[in-house]
């Protein structure tokens, strides 16, 4: 029997737990959950799990393989990179710095986009046209380009890098919620609050916004999945992280010109990248099939 359901009166359950039911149902979604619980335990336990200091350098230890390769030892499961340090310390401390990345640039763009959006879509007129043309002007180039650019003019670092994401990101979250907010403005709910006299800003943002939540939500997961590897790519070329901080891209990029003596010092990282936005994207869609009224049986 279901979990969710088991309730005195089933008419009377929050359509909530319908959306969890049907979610945990969806095998991708399921897989999705269970590869973000992971990494998101990893970034929270690092200090605990982490066998050894991300940071500190050994001389005599440069280079060591994996524990399955011939050579490999037990100190250090994962390897070693040129200067000694422990791959699987840096990988599992590189997942805080990955989701530290997501929700900070997810945030922005989720805080400003679904502001500009909101507002477009509920007001129209010559206050839409301004705000989408400008959303029309950074979709009109590539996302990692603007990246690069806004980075390269704020310096690099961790924390430019963050905001240079953000911001690419706010476009997306506005087009989505100036849809939303236009489709249930059309709808009986907001007709009777403007004919008995509410604000417009208690209709828009108590009234139409909880409805837009799904969308958003969505669009959030699949963010999470782009942030990261966005992050990856800035740290690759030296705009994002800066050394000694251990970030999958700035590992990869250390690895680059020893590829073939010392695989495991760039593959590696490069798996825990792929992991990490394959679970984003595939949580994303099961909340799609989960949220959309569409899709219900």
């Amino acid at each position: 029997m279901s979990l969710f359901a088991i309730t005195a009166n089933p008419e009377d359950r929050h359509p909530i737990f319908d959306q969890i039911e049907k979610l945990f149902r969806n095998k991708t979604g399921v897989a999705g959950l269970i590869i973000i619980t992971i990494f998101v335990l990893c970034a929270l336990l690092a200090p605990v799990i982490s066998p050894h200091n991300p940071v500190e350098n050994s001389l005599y230890d440069q280079l060591k393989p994996p524990i399955w390769s011939p050579g490999g030892a037990m100190k250090n499961i994962l390897g070693t990179d040129d200067l000694g340090r422990d791959i699987l310390s840096r990988i599992i401390y590189g997942a805080r710095v990955s989701l530290m990345v997501g929700v900070v640039s997810v945030g922005i763009g989720l805080f400003f986009g679904s502001l500009l959006g909101a507002i477009a879509g509920y007001y129209k007129g010559w206050l839409d046209s301004i705000i989408m043309r400008f959303m029309d002007i950074l979709l009109a180039f590539p996302h990692i380009l603007l990246a690069i650019v806004i980075v390269a003019y704020l310096g690099p670092g961790l924390r430019n890098a963050m905001m240079a994401i953000g911001i690419i990101t706010i476009p997306r979250f506005a087009r989505i919620v100036r849809a939303s907010v236009m489709e249930e403005f059309e709808k009986d709910y907001v007709t009777a609050a403007r004919a008995v006299g509410a604000r417009n800003r208690r209709i828009l943002f108590n009234a139409i916004l909880p409805n837009c939540l799904a969308p958003i939500i969505v669009q959030a997961s699949l963010g999470f999945g782009s942030a990261i590897l966005d992050a990856a790519g800035l740290s690759f070329l030296g705009l994002g992280a800066q050394p000694p901080t251990p970030e999958w891209g700035a590992m990869i990029a250390m690895g680059r010109s020893m590829i073939l003596r010392a695989w495991w010092v760039m593959t590696l990282p490069g798996i825990a990248i792929l992991l990490g936005v394959l679970g984003f994207n595939l949580l994303g869609d099961g909340l799609r099939d989960a949220l959309d009224p569409r899709l219900r049986d």
